[in-house]
């Protein structure tokens, strides 16, 4: 059996089955305080004073920390416009309150319930300030800027007065031009809406001061040489001294790509020389930490009889919420993504992202990706009606092929597969293709396959009243980080025996956030250096085993850390080779280099490589409740290859049904800045019966010429197209556009009474 392309058990499915993981929140030290991280509790104000005296009195209390503090008083991933605590005595921008989740203080006492009741007699004088929750109203010439002042800005010049965080300009060609060609021409607004992550494990860790002097915390997170990077900086104290361990991570899926509760824990621990630990409630956690960005995006796309698409001009707005956190990255993929994966010749789109008094928007699974293609794969579809030519058969007619120049004036990576990533999906779907008519759906008495469209017993007892649709979609999606970033990867693999390879052991940092990751670093280094897995071990536990593995995002890790082990293992063997015993090597990979867009028309070389996903979706469309029920969801993906071909499908079943759940049923409300859905049990994801009731992933491998053994990071892709789909097959079903998500019952059934 092959290491690489085997569906092994994951490395830490025993740990996880029989509850003997450790997470953080799993961790108790000796002589531990318990810390609570204190919210300011409204959306946008000064605080004139505050007094902790009374919490400072209180039965057990260790300590009260406040802005005064913090010594540098400021974090962000991608730049430092949050204060870690809100608060007098620090800078002139802690003072202001901007979110109700900013962290205003930090109790630390000898149990949770002392550190509670402590909090709640902290007295803060605010005065309020306009609450700004409209990203349209927040440019406004006369809206009072939320961030009037300087800070570390990676884009340039920044103007303090406006709320514009970043704005793109893209253009190629003469879109004017183009519109004049179309014989038809398609507008449209969507609107997206924030989406919480909603991952079992809550905000939770513990953080301490080694008898060396090293301040540890372990916590979950996606990033630990960042994290480690962040607490450094804001504790003014060197890298070396910070160790970060993420122990077992109960999911994230972009979540916990910003800090939460890192830099605090290590503050509390370090000011009080006691081991510290948190938990937050399910409640903080959804109100503390940052959503999917809402996106308006206005849509304007030209074609001709013949079926090609001319032009295309887009205006994208996102709403960034009160901190950067990841926003001009998401923003920089729904760019280009906003065009989908189709070769046009004359565009115009202009993205921006604004900030506002809501809960910071940052990284979720897809990165700016959902929300682009949303827009661009519904365009295409009411397109191909305008047009009448099939859905399948327009994109054929447009879709990249190899070597495309890309509107940014850069060749597309090599190894595009979107039209056999198509034609996979849409054959699967009940698509044919003749040279006559090109791409059609076979009609009932050419279409032999089994469809579970066949009405269920449980429909036909009720007598409700069902129609039902099928859609296509399809997207592209970045692997790997963009637009400039140093983009690296380092592993080390010693191998051990005598006279022959007994085993081997790896040391690769990148954190398994429940996509099994750590299980594929065993498989490939078990695929280059010729043993079996189980001879394998695997050192991921923290910053002191080796350099920088990157996020576990960007569908990189596998891809990033497949190449960083596969050259360290290649090296190792040279050295057995050369009579070496034991052997150790590190290496540290460094992909092609990407650059950032011009800011004034997007020219750029944006990404490393890509990836692609297409989908079927078939649906039933109860006309009489407007519920919508995904029967058959068919989702075909070049994952290269395949590490481990039933976690990849795991991966294709969990994309679709999150996807699901942001296009059907989840919307996290806010309400005056304030976030109205606190509760899982008033914000709804998806159950086992709201899942399809079939999806078929459809694995292809296409070996991509970057990656590691031809590898390409796949875990997002399955997420992307599941919205237009959903909504070009409720189309199909009621004959009704609709372009605001989630399509829920109440949203569905008022298309159906107009």
């Amino acid at each position: 059996m092959r290491a690489v392309g085997s569906s092994l058990p994951r490395i830490d499915a025993a740990e996880k089955v029989t509850g003997a993981g450790v997470y953080a929140g799993d961790i108790d030290l000796p002589g531990q305080a318990w810390l609570k991280v204190v919210f300011a509790g409204t959306p946008h104000a000064r605080i004139r004073a505050m007094d902790v005296s009374a919490a400072r009195a209180m039965p057990g209390v260790v300590a009260v920390l406040t802005a005064a503090d913090v010594p540098v008083n400021e974090y962000g991933l991608i730049m430092p416009d949050q204060p870690v605590l809100c608060g007098l005595g620090s800078t002139p921008q802690a003072e202001i309150v901007r979110w109700e989740a900013d962290h205003v203080a930090l109790v630390v006492a000898e149990s949770e319930a002392q550190a509670e009741a402590a909090a709640k007699a902290i007295v803060i004088d605010y005065e309020p300030l306009p609450v700004i929750t409209d990203p349209f109203a927040a440019m406004a010439p006369d809206a009072p800027p939320l961030h009037p002042y300087s800070f570390r800005y990676p884009y340039g010049e920044r103007d303090p007065h406006s709320n514009v965080l970043l704005e793109y300009t893209l253009t190629d060609g003469d879109v004017e031009a183009g519109f004049a060609q179309a014989d038809v021409v398609v507008e449209s607004v969507y609107h997206t809406h924030a989406q919480e992550h909603a991952y079992l494990q809550p905000e939770a860790g513990v953080a301490w001061v080694r008898p060396d002097g090293c301040i540890e915390v372990i916590c979950p997170g996606q990033w630990m040489h960042e994290e480690r990077e962040q607490i450094a900086h804001a504790l003014g104290l060197p890298q070396e001294q910070i160790v970060v361990r993420h122990g077992a991570v109960g999911g994230a899926f972009g979540g916990r790509e910003d800090i939460s509760i890192q830099i605090v824990l290590a503050l509390a621990a370090w000011k009080t020389g006691r081991p510290v630990k948190t938990v937050w409630s399910r409640e903080e956690s959804i109100v503390g930490h940052h959503k999917r960005h809402p996106y308006t995006i206005k849509a304007k796309w030209g074609g001709t009889r013949d079926g090609k698409i001319v032009a295309a001009q887009m205006d994208l707005t996102s709403d960034c919420g009160a901190y950067a956190y990841t926003s001009t990255k998401v923003l920089g993929n729904a760019l280009l993504a906003a065009l989908g994966p189709y070769k046009i010749p004359n565009v115009h789109v202009v993205a921006r992202t604004v900030y506002t008094n809501n809960t910071p928007s940052g990284a979720f699974r897809g990165f700016g990706g959902p929300q682009g293609h949303f827009a661009a794969e519904m365009q295409v579809n009411k397109l191909a009606e305008a047009l009448g030519i099939d859905p399948v058969e327009l994109r054929m007619r447009n879709l990249w092929r190899e070597g495309v120049i890309l509107p940014t004036k850069s060749p597309l990576p090599a190894g595009c597969t979107i039209r056999e990533v198509v034609a996979a999906a849409a054959e699967r779907g009940g698509w044919r293709h003749d040279s006559g008519q090109g791409w059609r759906r076979a009609t009932d008495g050419e279409d032999d396959r089994p469809s579970p469209l066949a009405p269920r017993p449980s429909l036909q007892a009720t007598q409700r009243r069902i129609a039902r649709g099928v859609g296509f979609a399809c997207c592209f999606k970045n692997v790997g980080f963009s637009l400039g970033f140093p983009e690296h990867c380092s592993a080390w693999v010693e191998v051990h025996g005598d006279s022959e390879i007994e085993r081997a052991v790896i040391g690769c940092v990148g954190a398994d956030v429940g996509q099994g990751a750590h299980s594929a670093f065993r498989q490939i280094a078990a695929e280059v250096l010729g043993l079996a897995p189980e001879q394998v071990e695997v050192r991921t536990e923290s910053t002191e085993v080796t350099g920088s593995s990157g996020s576990a995002s960007a569908s990189r890790m596998t891809f990033m850390a497949g190449n960083a082990i596969k050259g360290a293992a290649e090296r190792a063997l040279q050295e057995w080779q050369n009579e070496e015993r034991p052997a150790r090597a590190e290496f540290v990979f460094r992909p092609r280099p990407t650059t950032a867009y011009d800011r004034q028309n997007g020219a750029a070389d944006p990404n490393v490589t890509y990836g692609y996903c297409a989908q079927v979706a078939e649906v039933e469309v109860d006309l009489d409740t407007g519920h919508v029920h995904v029967m058959r969801m068919i989702s075909a993906n070049d994952v290269g290859r395949a590490v481990n071909p039933q976690q990849v499908e795991g991966q294709i079943e969990g994309g679709v049904v999150q996807a699901m759940g942001w296009a059907l049923m989840e919307k996290y409300v806010q309400r005056n800045g304030r976030a109205v859905t606190q509760h899982l049990s008033t914000y709804l994801i998806p159950g086992v019966l709201d899942a399809p009731t079939v999806i078929e992933p459809v694995i292809l491998e296409f070996p991509d010429p970057q990656g590691p053994l031809g590898i390409r990071g796949m875990a997002e892709m399955p997420f992307i197209p599941v919205a237009p789909a959903i909504g070009a097959a409720i189309h199909d079903a009621i004959g009704c556009w609709i372009d605001e998500l989630p399509y829920t019952p109440e949203q569905v059934w008022r298309a159906l009474q107009r």
